[in-house]
């Protein structure tokens, strides 16, 4: 089984740049998309690659939005944590797939300023608390936005004062989500330097200057379960580039 998760910066967007070639060629069985920054009757992509199809849209237009994309319909799929102060910005789908519950989660930035810290903060502890209740095991995907340690950034001097690596932002990663799940790649890779998203303004793309915030966490009981997983960094559309896990069905 095949699952890919790709903040696409606008669904809309990338549409253009040919999303629906790339997901055939990267065949893939579920696919969680992150910042869609549309509304559900302004999504099409085709039903013949996809045939069950979920979005969880924010309250205000053109903002964020989480969708999940799926050859095999799943038990059921829920959006949202439960929780009102929480859920306006359309950030978490669930799909149960029955063995186990795959989340599809786009993180809040702290912001210029880091005038959203504190709320980003509160998120984390919500978020967690609402994994940890799921009561099965957990496959989580999604734009963290927070790079865990200097082998996910390029320059940790230029990034210890920026949204998403404050020493804030790393020990709520670790303490509300590290405790429970398994960061995979990292696991898998534990001296590997690569990154997952790159900034449009000083084109690091092209030099190679990122960070990796997007992830793969996992309950540990779902380890074994788990084949491999690659950055594909040689997929454009967006400023990030989609992550790829396989694992047994």
């Amino acid at each position: 089984m095949r699952l890919v998760t790709w903040n696409v910066n606008g669904l809309r967007a990338v549409l253009k740049k040919g999303f629906e070639d790339i997901m055939a060629t990267l065949d893939p069985d579920v696919v969680c998309l992150q910042e869609t920054k549309a509304q559900a009757d302004q999504i099409e992509v085709d039903e013949s690659l996809f045939p069950y199809q979920y979005v969880n849209c924010a309250k205000k237009k053109g903002y964020s939005g989480t969708m999940i994309l799926s050859l095999n319909e799943p038990v059921s799929v829920h959006a949202g944590i439960g929780l009102e102060q929480h859920d306006q910005e359309g950030r978490v789908l669930t799909a149960d797939f029955g063995s186990f519950c795959l989340v599809d989660v786009y993180v809040p930035n702290s912001g210029d300023g880091l005038k959203r810290l504190d709320y980003r903060m509160e998120w984390d502890k919500a978020f967690s608390a609402y994994l940890k209740n799921l009561n099965k095991p957990v496959l989580v995907c999604g734009d963290f936005n927070v790079a865990r340690t200097d082998l996910d950034v390029y320059d940790e001097t230029a990034a210890a004062a920026c949204a998403g690596y404050t020493p804030q932002e790393r020990e709520s990663f670790e303490t509300n989500f590290l405790d429970s799940f398994v960061d995979v790649f990292r696991a898998l890779h534990p001296d590997t330097r690569a990154y997952t998203w790159w900034s449009y303004y000083s084109r690091g793309r092209e030099k190679n200057e990122g960070e990796r915030i997007d992830y793969w966490l996992a309950s540990p009981d779902m380890m074994d379960r788990i084949r491999g997983i690659r950055i594909l960094d040689d997929v454009f559309g967006s400023d990030h580039c989609p992550v790829e896990l396989e694992i047994d069905a």
